[in-house]
């Protein structure tokens, strides 16, 4: 497949996507920088390093912008998605591989609770069709 006919592919499927797989992509996408950014500082790869964690502040930054004020839940993540930012820029000013062994598990939860919840409501929506 050509470059181009991949694009069109990638940009179609995102556009296709419900907003709980849009994010839990999202999530997914955190969870793998993450992991980047400890393969690059035990390689003491520093660039890279740096590249991976601000990627996750960007994803970080764009979940807590996407939130509708309107349901209490929102304020929960608001509050979460802080305490993330306060340790992604502990993690990017120390450079400590404790800080994503933290970390990493908190968003892998919050990403397969996501999961759960769009499980449960794509079941409800079924049964109810």
């Amino acid at each position: 497949m050509n470059q181009y006919g991949y694009q069109q592919y990638k940009t179609q499927s995102i556009n296709t996507m419900t907003k709980a797989e849009m994010l839990i992509l999202l999530y997914d996408e955190l969870i793998k920088r993450l992991t980047r950014a400890e393969m690059a500082l035990k390689n003491q790869n520093f660039t890279a390093f740096d590249e991976a964690v601000t990627r996750c502040k960007e994803i970080v930054d764009y979940l807590a912008s996407t939130l509708d004020k309107k349901y209490d839940i929102s304020k929960e993540l608001s509050r979460m998605y802080e305490y993330f930012q306060f340790e992604l820029a502990r993690l990017s000013a120390g450079r400590k591989t404790e800080i994503i062994t933290e970390l990493k598990p908190l968003i892998i939860e919050l990403r397969d609770t996501f999961k759960e919840a769009d499980k449960i409501n794509s079941g409800e929506k079924a049964k109810s069709k």
